[in-house]
Order: C-alpha cells, then sequence, then structure tokens
C-alpha cells in the first residue's frame, strides 16, 4: 500500500477541476497493475466527486445547480460566512474510490490538499 498526498490550487470561489490526472500520475508511480485508489478530501468546504469530462458545460450545470438548491441569500449563523460551502461540500462527499474524479472548490480560491492510499498487486 502506498499513501500520501496531492495538492490542488483553485483560482475561483465554486469551480470543479478534472484532477484525474494528478491521481494518475500517483497511481502510476506505484507500479501497482491492479487495485484500487481510494481518495479523501479532508476540508470542510470542498469536495469530490465523479463526472463525465466530455463537455466542460457540465461542470457549470452542476455548480449552477447547486446554487439552487443552496439557498445564496439566507441568513446563515456561522461566523465565517462560508455556510454555503460548507452544505455544499456536504452534499457532493469527501471520498472517492472511482477512477474520474473532479475536485469541488466551493469556498476558493485556495491551495486544497488530496489524500491517497493505493492498494493492489504489482
Amino acid at each position: 500500500m502506498k499513501s500520501g498526498l496531492f495538492t490542488v490550487k483553485t483560482s475561483k470561489t465554486m469551480e470543479l477541476i478534472d484532477i484525474t490526472h494528478l491521481a494518475a500520475k500517483e497511481i502510476k508511480g506505484t507500479g501497482v497493475g491492479s487495485g484500487i485508489c481510494f481518495l479523501f478530501n479532508p476540508h470542510t468546504t470542498a469536495g469530490l466527486t465523479i463526472n463525465e469530462g466530455a463537455d466542460p458545460d457540465v461542470r457549470t450545470d452542476i455548480i449552477a445547480g447547486l446554487r439552487q438548491m443552496v439557498p445564496l441569500n439566507y441568513a446563515f449563523k456561522h461566523m465565517e460566512g462560508n455556510s454555503l460551502a460548507h452544505i455544499m461540500a456536504s452534499l457532493m462527499g469527501s471520498s472517492l474510490t472511482l477512477a474520474l474524479q473532479y475536485f469541488c472548490e466551493f469556498d476558493g480560491p485556495r491551495t486544497r490538499k488530496v489524500h491517497y492510499h493505493i492498494i493492489g498487486d504489482r
């Protein structure tokens, strides 16, 4: 088993970033031929999700859909003022075990960490 982390730098308040190449680089470096890669995002205002990468409008639509689900003008009580980001991250989830990944930023821009664990056979 190999564990580590890689960083994801965001540039907008809300964006979906394809991190497939970052995970693939870590997997390739292990020499594992078959197995699983578990990804975990420890940040409570960002998430991970799986989706297609063919149409960039999907990313825009996901953020627009989340904005419709979570009221932007609600009087949240959290002192930091980023309750919207916490709710969206909770909806997306914080871990994945599948091949195609998007990193979901809801409180950026920031530099985030993604932990990985690779288990498999060479």
